[in-house]
């Protein structure tokens, strides 16, 4: 059973901060060293300090980023930069932002959810590396705070939720404009009678991670030591419970954007590969014509787009490849211990037909060859650059196909779901 709950949420004091703009940041795994040096500069009380405080030359184990983000937390509450709500609540959220010229307004709700250690009614898509794991564990042992949340979505079809809250917002507590440009908004609900409705109609879904897979493994793995340390499992207790944001998984302000792939460290014929290609696609060679990467990448993503076809762009510098799968049926020789929903991803086939079969990137060794961007432009101006020998370029996975894989069990291959738009971290955290 899905079981969720109203928090004590902690949030900036607005009589203390003065532009609450300032203090906000962009979520911990996005957050780049330049981008780490502009949010320090910005406010001595941004949030960065404590999701992804800057590591040290003569840091120890009892002094590095972990242990100075607790002294911070603890300073900020006792200092009332950060305060604590005095009811439990949720959250109602919406980020209102334009994509592609259409102005959308995705809406969700911060709540507390009891995690799923067996992942029966909380479904995951993607496998969890073991390096992010272990940064988020160090931050919540030495915390014990949920700083950051993770999202998953629900099904209302009728979008009954929504509706709920919507009816019963009143002013919100916070509106800022986030490092991305979108603004986010956040509300305050307290009446245990809605909150009871929410938790009702959701406690017989299943709910779906969209985005934060390794931080709800490190909450499992959190719960399980604080087990093992107090030699007791007590259910209610607040290691069992994880703060995440909630949203229809048919909200219209929801949108996946594509994540590409860039190849390096490997030494490869670009015409025999072009053959082996052919055996599998129809191979469309194209001339760069523009040096402006903006340009070039807008004509790629408009020559691969498709509503039934497996389309993907394979770029060097002199040309591009639009490789179009022949047929669906190349992929049972390659995937037959994956469903027919798997093996029709168009990841599943860039990874096992291509990167796999003929370029012998393998899982195990992926982490060396492959890296990924989820801007268009960045997917040509790196291979501009010479920092990699080519690269990929994707259409964007579906919410449907997402659904499909997570309700069978199955993972898809890494970094195939990048959620827009992403979750302003500062705005509201909960303390164990």
């Amino acid at each position: 059973m899905v079981e969720i709950s109203g928090f004590r949420g902690i949030i900036y004091n607005q009589n203390k901060i003065q532009a609450l703009d300032d203090v906000m940041s962009p979520p911990y795994d996005i957050i780049s060293e330049d981008m780490q040096n502009q949010l320090y500069e910005k406010h001595i009380h941004n949030f960065v300090k404590l999701i992804l405080g800057k590591q040290q030359p003569n840091d120890t184990e009892t002094n590095n980023r972990y242990t100075r983000a607790h002294q911070l937390f603890t300073q900020w509450l006792q200092e009332h930069i950060l305060i604590q709500s005095e009811k439990e609540a949720i959250y109602p959220y919406k980020i209102q932002f334009t994509l592609n010229n259409i102005q959308k307004t995705m809406n969700g709700f911060f709540t507390l959810l009891k995690i799923d250690p067996t992942y029966t009614q909380v479904k995951a898509h993607e496998h969890t590396l073991s390096k992010p794991k272990a940064d988020r564990l160090n931050l919540m042992r030495a915390c014990h705070a949920n700083l950051e949340p993770i999202q998953l979505l629900y099904i209302d079809e009728k979008d009954i939720i929504r509706a709920t809250i919507d009816k019963n917002l009143s002013e919100p507590i916070i509106n800022v404009q986030g490092y991305d440009g979108f603004t986010h908004t956040l509300w305050k609900i307290d009446q245990p009678e809605i909150i009871k409705q929410i938790k009702t109609y959701l406690q017989n879904q299943n709910l779906f991670i969209a985005d934060g897979h390794h931080r709800y493994q490190t909450a499992i793995n959190y719960a399980q030591e604080q087990q093992k340390q107090t030699e007791k499992n007590i259910l209610n207790a607040s290691y069992n419970y994880r703060m995440v944001i909630l949203a229809n998984i048919f909200d219209k302000g929801l949108a996946i954007l594509p994540t590409h792939r860039l190849i390096q460290n490997i030494d490869i014929n670009l015409e025999d590969l072009t053959t082996k290609l052919q055996s599998y696609f129809v191979v469309e060679k194209k001339p760069v014509q523009s040096t402006d990467a903006e340009q070039t990448a807008k004509h790629i993503m408009q020559a691969i787009q498709t509503k039934t076809d497996h389309k993907f762009a394979l770029y060097t510098k002199e040309n591009y490849l639009i490789l179009t799968l022949k047929d669906e049926k190349s992929m049972d020789d390659f995937a037959q211990d994956h469903s027919e929903s798997w093996r029709k991803l168009d990841v599943s086939i860039l990874h096992k037909l291509v990167l796999e079969k003929l370029m012998n990137i393998t899982q195990q060794n992926l982490e060396d060859h492959v890296k990924y961007t989820r801007v268009d432009s960045e997917a040509i101006q790196q291979v501009h650059n010479g920092k990699y020998i080519l690269s990929f370029l994707m259409n964007a996975t579906k919410i449907d196909e997402l659904k499909k894989i997570a309700e069978q069990g199955e993972h898809m291959p890494q970094k195939s779901t990048y959620f827009l738009p992403k979750m302003l971290s500062g705005l509201v955290s909960y303390k164990m």
